[in-house]
């Protein structure tokens, strides 16, 4: 396909959340006039969705987390409304509500949505609960706030683990069934994720490790009362909450002959589509949770990440792509980085610990719950994490992102003795 010489007049972006409302802040930041047009399926106005999982079901503030919009951004919204098809030919999307629209360029920035638990009648139990969007964490904060006797939380990522957080500082009882050897193994490695097992379980959470959940016991009303694991056990709980993961949202893509996976919509380094057969779509983008994108700083390597800096930078580099002509196009590449507060720690993450074989406490100590600790492979550094310890990180950054050979900074101030030991190759 050959690039488009003619300045967009009409810009459409398909998702109305963080990273679609960052890239129209960009087109305005580099002085696009044309039209914006903001499609999302939610009816909310874009808002910020780390609260949901934190604050919001604290109680701290209510669910009202809507990101600011710069008083210039004379974008139309089209709220409530879904993209079910899209012609690259016709440069046509079809919609939710029976209507059509046309663009000159197409951001494609769809996000994902929460995994739901894969007994349908199950799952539509009213204290089944997901958490991704609004509407989840309302419906689950009115859950919680009823006091259920036991919640029991299927799934030991991040948000599994930041909702069971939030239950103990409710006065909550709180069940964590994780199928793995340990809760947070696949995004920080096996020490780190044996550190927070000790956390989780000092906390007063009953943790269960390498438990499957096989069905639910429900009531003469189709509450869920029970789980029944797959050992035969059960587990008494009032309140479920499966946090299993996330899925992209690609469906409305289907026949539209981009090259598209369970990872998301593959791009190229400067954010565009691709097609099945590895040609760019040059009119069309994707940014956010659901593109897929080679990383230079992983030697080319397809990432598909769910972090907020993600969706932000690589909207903003969508944006200016857009609008910059063939020979103005500038690649993206950012490293990943992702922060969590759970059990009175905040945790942050720069890099991606997958395939790591080493691992080093390079700050404070893990008796102390104050440390920094880096990654390994192949002899260089390929992540870092701190745990209320974020004063050096950003020099571990700099070193995950130059790769630099593995410990880095030997010899600082206030590091600790640097003794690498391996690392289970939990992570995947």
């Amino acid at each position: 396909m050959t690039a488009p010489t003619e300045a967009p007049r009409q810009i459409v972006i398909v998702g109305a959340s963080l990273a679609g409302l960052s890239a129209a802040h960009a087109l305005r930041d580099v002085g696009y006039g044309g039209r914006i047009i903001l499609i999302g399926d939610e009816h909310e106005p874009p808002y910020d969705r780390p609260p949901l999982s934190k604050q919001v079901l604290r109680g701290l503030y209510s669910a009202d987390t809507s990101l600011p919009q710069r008083a210039d951004l004379d974008a139309t919204f089209r709220l409530g409304v879904g993209a079910l098809g899209l012609d690259t030919l016709a440069h046509r999307i079809y919609l939710s509500d029976g209507t059509q629209i046309v663009y000159d360029r197409l951001l494609i920035a769809t996000g994902t949505r929460a995994r739901p638990w894969p007994n349908g009648a199950e799952a539509a139990s009213s204290n089944v609960y997901t958490l991704r969007g609004h509407a989840d964490a309302e419906h689950l904060a009115r859950g919680l706030a009823g006091k259920p006797r036991r919640v029991l939380i299927i799934g030991g990522g991040f948000i599994g683990c930041e909702i069971a957080s939030c239950c103990r500082d409710l006065g909550l009882d709180v069940t964590l069934a994780v199928r793995g050897t340990l809760p947070l193994a696949h995004a920080l490695g096996s020490v780190t994720a044996a550190f927070m097992r000790d956390v989780i379980r000092d906390r007063g959470v009953d943790l269960r490790l390498e438990t499957e959940v096989a069905r639910f016991q429900a009531d003469a009303d189709s509450r869920v009362v029970a789980a029944i694991l797959r050992n035969g056990q059960r587990i008494e709980a009032d309140c479920v909450v499966a946090a299993l993961g996330a899925l992209r949202n690609t469906e409305w893509l289907a026949g539209a002959g981009l090259a598209v996976s369970l990872k998301g919509v593959r791009v190229d380094t400067h954010c565009r589509v691709l097609t099945a057969t590895r040609a760019v779509v040059p009119d069309v983008f994707a940014a956010g949770d659901v593109a897929h994108w080679p990383s230079a700083i992983y030697g080319n390597r397809h990432l598909a990440v769910e972090h907020w800096g993600n969706a932000v930078a690589q909207a903003q580099t969508a944006a200016r792509n857009m609008v910059a002509g063939e020979a103005g196009l500038i690649p993206y590449d950012h490293l990943p980085d992702f922060w969590s507060q759970q059990f009175g720690l905040n945790i942050k993450l720069v890099g991606l610990p997958t395939g790591a074989d080493q691992f080093a406490v390079v700050q404070g100590s893990l008796r102390d719950r104050r440390f920094i600790g880096v990654y390994g492979a192949q002899g260089r550094t390929v992540a870092a994490v701190s745990v209320d310890s974020a004063r050096w990180l950003p020099a571990y950054r700099a070193a995950v992102a130059e790769a630099t050979p593995f410990p880095p900074i030997v010899g600082a101030l206030d590091q600790a003795d640097i003794r690498p030991q391996p690392l289970a190759q939990v992570v995947s």
